[in-house]
């Protein structure tokens, strides 16, 4: 069996690892290691929660550890998909790279500019960053990436998913022709693999685990719900979540929960809280502090429950995370992937549940297909009744409303006293013969619409008050 010290890593780095607790890599990190430290392009394709950061991140160090760095020319580049990921490759170059004097510098949004600039002056070893602020500094002229040697992008596919391909193409034109690059991912699309062979150069590629597949140290079930109405489905989604952590009992002993929407978040990570659920929020939206401090809350145990948009579905490692709960059904099967990956993380055992809805059946079916097996379908928990589906009132009944109606009656119209409104009467005067308009010029009344008036125009109206009534 290979361990660390048979990697030919600098032995400053062996020891970081060994106070870290680790003696056997990963297989990402056993089969890319020897090619990284051979100069080579690396493409590594292996499910989440296998050790993909330090298979880079050692590496890394081993080679930069001969050199200098200069001002505003980083020798290095890591590109993350969110403020979070880089945040996590920080953590880990810290601790794999403190018995060296190699240096770093963070640029992520959410944080002045002018402290990054500092870093940034004094020359740094390493440059993680996410491509927009990465740019941001470039194009304020604080910055040149003519001295990056090793280039790496983590988390492709989801740079692709973001939008961020054109500024990856950039960025890449910025940097030396003679860098070597490392790009990693759980997933491979077809539009990756045509950048890997653009820009990469006699890439090793190193696939671990079938590409878009799932772990087996994590238990999958797929909870379907039928709601009584249409309207009522993100109610009974929350009462089916609740249940489901209760369950769950002790084994639960923290969980992310994953929702399509950024507002949903808000939503169900309140009604947890009113419940006397020890629950959380991070999404997009929220302050980087904000969003730091909670994962710090969820890291330390402070913290049960963790509600979150997609932004923690990448690469954060959270080895201990029990269980995830997927309360919406991903519209991205490759997200299906990265969220539950989440937990079972570096061969421990995880609990993944799906709340699906009829209305979800095509995103279901897209993600089985993704990972080539059907998700297991799981019973409701105890004590959940799901209302049958009113005959009275079909789907969207509630919604569409009779227009013969009067709106002025109010919902409670048939329980509430009638209050009776002031009465419009409407006068029509004779009808007035038609003249031109030269004849009429002296009339103050301004009538338009040419040689013709509407009758309507010509009607005087009448506010007429409701009688008193006694009280």
């Amino acid at each position: 069996m290979t361990k660390f010290t048979d990697l030919a890593l600098d032995p400053r780095v062996l020891k970081a690892v060994q106070e870290a607790g680790y003696e056997t890599p990963t297989p990402i990190q056993a089969q890319a290691i020897p090619h990284a430290l051979e100069g080579k392009d690396v493409l590594g394709i292996a499910q989440t929660g296998t050790g993909k950061t330090a298979s880079f991140t050692l590496p890394m160090i081993t080679l930069l550890g001969k050199g200098r760095a200069r001002a505003r020319m980083p020798r290095s580049l890591v590109l993350a998909p969110t403020r979070e990921l880089a945040a996590q490759v920080a953590e880990n170059f810290d601790i794999y790279a403190k018995h060296t004097k190699l240096t770093k510098a963070l640029l992520i949004g959410g944080v002045s500019f002018g402290e990054q600039d500092k870093l940034i002056d004094r020359g740094v070893d390493v440059l993680i960053a996410t491509p927009g602020r990465l740019l941001d500094h470039f194009e304020r002229g604080k910055l040149l990436l003519t001295g990056v040697q090793i280039m790496v992008v983590d988390e492709a596919d989801r740079m692709l998913d973001m939008g961020f391909i054109p500024d990856i193409e950039r960025i890449f034109s910025l940097t030396p022709f003679t860098r070597q690059t490392f790009f990693y991912s759980a997933t491979m699309a077809p539009e990756i693999e045509r950048i890997t062979n653009t820009f990469l150069q006699a890439a090793v590629k190193i696939e671990v685990a079938r590409q878009n597949s799932t772990s087996s140290t994590i238990e999958q079930a797929l909870i379907q719900v039928t709601p009584s109405r249409k309207d009522r489905s993100f109610a009974d989604k929350r009462q089916v979540l609740r249940a489901l952590v209760r369950a769950e009992g002790e084994s639960c002993t923290n969980a992310i929960i994953f929702c399509n929407r950024k507002m949903d978040v808000d939503v169900v990570a309140k009604s947890l809280k009113q419940h006397g659920f020890n629950a959380g929020a991070i999404h997009g939206d929220l302050e980087q502090r904000q969003r730091m401090a909670t994962l710090d809350d969820f890291r330390e145990g402070r913290l049960q429950l963790l509600v979150a948009s997609d932004v923690a579905a990448r690469g954060l490692d959270i080895p201990t995370v029990s269980h995830v709960f997927n309360f919406d059904v991903p519209t991205h099967p490759e997200d299906y992937v990265h969220r539950i990956g989440r937990t079972g993380r570096a061969g421990r055992k995880g609990k993944a549940f799906t709340i699906a809805t009829p209305y979800d059946e095509k995103y279901v079916t897209a993600i089985e297909n993704l990972v080539k097996q059907p998700i297991p379908r799981g019973d409701l928990p105890e004590g959940v009744t799901m209302a049958e589906p009113t005959a009275a009132a079909p789907e969207g009944e509630s919604e569409r409303r009779p227009r013969s109606r009067s709106r002025s009656r109010g919902r409670n119209s048939e329980s509430a006293p009638a209050v009776e409104a002031p009465r419009v009467e409407v006068q029509a005067e004779p009808q007035r013969v038609e003249t031109p308009r030269a004849d009429r010029r002296g009339d103050d009344r301004v009538v338009g619409l040419g040689d013709h008036v509407p009758d309507f125009l010509l009607r005087s109206f009448a506010i007429v008050p409701a009688p008193e009534t006694e009280e």
